[in-house]
């Protein structure tokens, strides 16, 4: 059985990207997204057409035991999952905190928070037993600054952070290696900034910031997972963050 790379949170942008770029390194991308099945078979059948192995299923992660059955049937099925790339998104966009429900509140922290907390308890014990691993966790800037208007988001992707913190603590002794990656600007993906912007607001900003590579490049960001999930023990990065060259980072915004 080939290596297995687990996306949960495969779109057109970071995820399917990502998802490409280890089947392409040798890994049976195993790509998981909530809905559009028509876009997830064209990222399935794109990585086959390149002569990689690929295979896809919708998953619902905020569903009582899909994430679980997922990694099961994954392990038995299709090979030993060696990287999990966690890539779900938490955003409902910037409302003030009386406009922020409870229900979308709590949706937040399912899917940034318990979501990974729910992976990392069926496949650690798998990773611990081969004795290594790698968690790649894909996260925002609301993990470490709480803008007005983030409050679902800044609290879900804080535990998100704060998470990874603890299964650091406890597994990167044990050979599973944890890597927090802070998505710290725009990303060129149609998927989610696309669909936030609109057709024609998308293709203005690809045409304007885009050009002068003001925004985030999925098959940038794809790379450096691979070289995360590579890195030596000796020199394991834990946490970082990817911006444009273009952009305040986050600590220097007013």
């Amino acid at each position: 059985m080939d290596p297995v790379c687990l996306v949960i949170g495969a779109g057109a942008g970071i995820g399917g990207t990502v998802g490409a770029t280890f089947a392409k390194a040798g890994y049976h991308a195993v790509l998981c997204r909530r809905s559009d099945a028509q876009g997830l078979d064209a990222i399935v059948d794109g990585i086959k057409a390149a002569g990689g192995k690929a295979s896809g299923q919708l998953l619902n992660a905020a569903e009582e035991g899909t994430i679980e059955d997922l990694i099961a049937h994954t392990e038995q099925n299709v090979g030993p999952i060696e990287v999990v790339v966690y890539n779900l998104g938490a955003q409902i966009g910037n409302r003030p905190l009386e406009d922020t429900s409870h229900k979308a509140f709590e949706l937040g922290w399912r899917l940034a928070t318990l979501g990974l907390f729910r992976v990392a308890k069926a496949v650690c014990p798998l990773m611990e037993k081969r004795g290594k691993g790698t968690l790649l966790v894909t996260s925002a800037t609301a993990a470490v600054r709480g803008n007005a208007g983030q409050h679902a988001h800044a609290a879900a992707m804080g535990g998100r952070r704060m998470l990874c913190q603890t299964l650091n603590a406890q597994y990167a002794s044990k050979g599973i290696h944890v890597a927090h990656i802070l998505i710290d600007g725009a990303v060129d993906a149609p998927d989610t900034l696309g669909k936030m912007l609109g057709a024609e607001g998308f293709k203005h900003l690809r045409e304007t910031v885009g050009a002068k590579d003001g925004l985030l490049l999925p098959e940038k960001i794809a790379e450096t997972y691979l070289h995360l999930s590579q890195q030596h023990r000796s020199v394991w990065t834990h946490e970082l963050d990817l911006r444009a060259y273009s952009d305040t980072a986050w600590w220097n915004h007013g």
